[in-house]
């Protein structure tokens, strides 16, 4: 089975299928122009999974040099990346709040451990691994795909400076291996391998229900027992009641004679 998402694109799979796909758990070695290209899908909206041909894309892989770097707010860093495929695009940063930020245990001020941003009166300084971004590093980019008025953004996830131009260099070559190997051809599945994934789908939700079945065989018990002990208290304390009246009218009779 699978869902038609147009006759201009392949066949997108069930997304019982997706984690059997080259792209949906990889950090996919795209483009800027690459990234604005991905399409969502109606069954998926709301979901951050984008489309290229019939592959599902959650996270990638971006190498680029940094062309700018806004303060937004106290929350939010914005990077804007070029690199040279047409496009640029918005890098997000996303500062944690200072109640947090300052934990001894908090490896950073921001949602990425090696990265802290540093603002201060007169000062703003974005720092990785201890050397501060400027204007024209090079970082290499690994983040979630997220919308803002309309315009695919990244949210950053991890980050490193490209210290050399071999580096860069081979960074462009697995790019374009990537959508040589993988993205330009539509991900097919074979007949069998349906059948495996399906049958696996099968065993998952016995155990799932199998595990529910305990689960509320567990509850139920522990509903019974603590039910159980009210009763028991309950007959304690009629007792107690019954002793305690049984003591007052011996005691009581004792005091009018």
């Amino acid at each position: 089975m699978t869902t038609l998402s147009s006759a201009k694109y392949p066949p997108i799979y069930p997304a019982y299928c997706f984690k059997v796909s080259p792209t949906f758990n990889a950090w996919v070695k795209l483009t800027a122009a690459g990234v604005h290209r991905l399409r969502t899908e109606p069954a998926y909206e709301g979901q951050n999974i984008y489309f290229s041909l019939n592959h599902p894309i959650r996270f990638v892989r971006l190498v680029g040099i940094i062309v700018a770097i806004d303060d937004i707010t106290t929350k939010y860093t914005i990077l804007t990346i070029d690199d040279s495929s047409g496009a640029t695009i918005e890098v997000k940063i996303t500062r944690l709040a200072p109640d947090i930020s300052s934990a001894v245990d908090c490896p950073s001020n921001t949602t990425v451990d090696n990265l802290n941003v540093v603002a201060q009166v007169g000062v703003f300084e974005v720092v990785v691994d201890g050397q501060n971004l400027d204007i024209g590093t090079v970082i290499k980019a690994k983040c979630t795909i997220t919308e803002f008025r309309g315009d695919k953004q990244l949210d950053l996830k991890r980050i490193s400076i490209v210290r050399t131009t071999d580096e860069e260099a081979q960074a462009w070559v697995d790019t374009a291996a990537f959508r040589q190997n993988v993205l330009a051809k539509p991900w097919v599945l074979s007949p069998e391998e349906l059948k495996r994934i399906e049958k696996g789908l099968k065993v998952q939700r016995k155990k799932e229900k199998e595990h529910q079945r305990l689960k509320a065989e567990h509850e139920a018990r522990k509903r019974a027992r603590k039910k159980a002990r009210g009763q028991k208290m309950a007959e304690w304390e009629q007792k107690a009641k019954k002793k305690r009246r049984k003591e007052e009218v011996i005691m009581n009779y004792g005091a009018l004679i």
